[in-house]
């Protein structure tokens, strides 16, 4: 690495997914995010910032890095360094390839653009002599498994007035997404030959009974709920595993069931709504005998409409040319995470997240550019 790198979001977003951060939570042996983390900070603290380098857990850092006048009205900057696997993709996963204006790697759009784009616009704001508050660059582990990251972060106490998650929105504003719960279903039934139909109970013919409910309820229930950004919310069994063989009736019946909520709904009401459908079959078919837990959850986020920071960057977007459209994701991101701790947060960055995790992942250079200068505009604006 140079001395100093050049202020230049799309050759750091190449020199970015050229390292290996796969997250080891989700690919065995995989390095997660050291090296990349030190790379950033060695290029953050050449431009000028205050950089810490916080491990999480051994191996798992967060990069911290803050510059303009400390501790006034702070506004962090967030995205997360690690990858996920790379089987089966058609590119070279960590050789930054440009095709036409569309650049390809792993993390091209998932999100090393947004990192950059986001160190790069508070690095030339600041040297521009524009900010009038604390620009707080937080690049951290673990999003793509249980972002212990950010938890960390905001554990440890961090204090900011906004936050802005560079997860790749196609350059729209988006103040809204949806959350999840992931809850598992144990159908019980009682073992017996396949021969002995009056003392069989068959768990997974019963799991059956489940899947029709969930299936009427995502059907009449789920699809008459809405939200003006996100849409409806949605159900699906992800997984369903049980019996031990053709002439025996199944013991045990396992469902995995993943429910995408929207603002309003939380992990205990999609609990409840499980847990009734359970009870309804139970009151028809007394042999019928189940239980769920909840496995995993996170929030939704929903930012206010008059939250300042939507309006901030609003208007830097339209500022810098862009139509400053308002959107909704309907995949999860750490923003929830700010939100929920008092911090107004929302999602703008470059990149396609359709692209995410996929066999083919890329970002559009120009976008990169496009997201630094309105990040830069929010950077100048903020604390005005």
């Amino acid at each position: 690495m140079p001395s100093r790198f050049p202020l230049d979001p799309v050759a750091l977003t190449e020199a970015l997914i050229a390292i290996d951060s796969r997250n080891p939570g989700l690919v065995a042996d995989a390095p997660g995010e050291s090296a990349c983390a030190g790379f950033l900070a060695q290029v953050l603290s050449g431009w000028g910032f205050a950089v810490s380098v916080d491990e999480v857990t051994p191996g798992r850092p967060n990069v911290i890095a803050r510059i303009g006048p400390t501790g006034r009205s702070p506004l962090v900057l967030n995205g997360h360094l690690d990858v996920v696997g790379v089987d089966g993709m058609e590119h070279e996963p960590f050789t930054p390839t440009t095709v036409g204006d569309d650049l390809f790697g792993r993390g091209a759009t998932d999100m090393k653009g947004g990192i950059a784009a986001m160190c790069v616009a508070a690095a030339r704001a600041s040297a521009h002599g524009a900010l009038a508050s604390e620009i707080i660059i937080a690049a951290v582990c673990d999003e793509e498994f249980e972002s212990i990251g950010t938890r960390a972060l905001l554990a440890g106490g961090l204090r900011a007035t906004g936050a802005i998650i560079t997860e790749p929105t196609r350059l729209e504003i988006c103040p809204a997404h949806k959350g999840f719960s992931w809850i598992e279903v144990t159908v019980h039934g009682h073992a017996a030959h396949g021969s002995r139909h009056d003392v069989g109970i068959d768990a997974v013919r019963h799991a059956g009974l489940l899947l029709h409910r969930l299936d009427a309820f995502e059907r009449d229930t789920l699809a008459s709920r809405s939200h003006p950004l996100l849409g409806r919310p949605s159900l699906h069994a992800a997984t369903i595993a049980g019996g031990t063989g053709w002439s025996t009736y199944a013991e045990q019946c396992t469902i995995h069931i993943e429910r995408r909520t929207l603002p309003g709904e939380s992990a205990e009401t999609t609990l409840a709504e499980v847990e009734s459908m359970i009870a309804a079959i139970a009151s028809e078919r007394p042999t019928f005998r189940a239980e769920a837990r909840l496995v995993a959850a996170q929030p939704p986020l929903d930012l206010a409409v008059d939250a300042p920071l939507r309006g901030v960057v609003i208007a830097a977007a339209k500022a810098r040319g862009l139509e400053g459209r308002v959107s909704g994701l309907s995949c999860w991101t750490d923003a929830a995470l700010f939100n929920a701790a008092g911090i107004p947060a929302l999602c703008f960055g470059p990149g396609d997240i359709a692209r995410a995790h996929s066999a083919r992942e890329w970002v559009e250079r120009a976008d990169i550019e496009r997201a630094t200068s309105v990040l830069e505009h929010v950077c100048g604006a903020w604390g005005r």
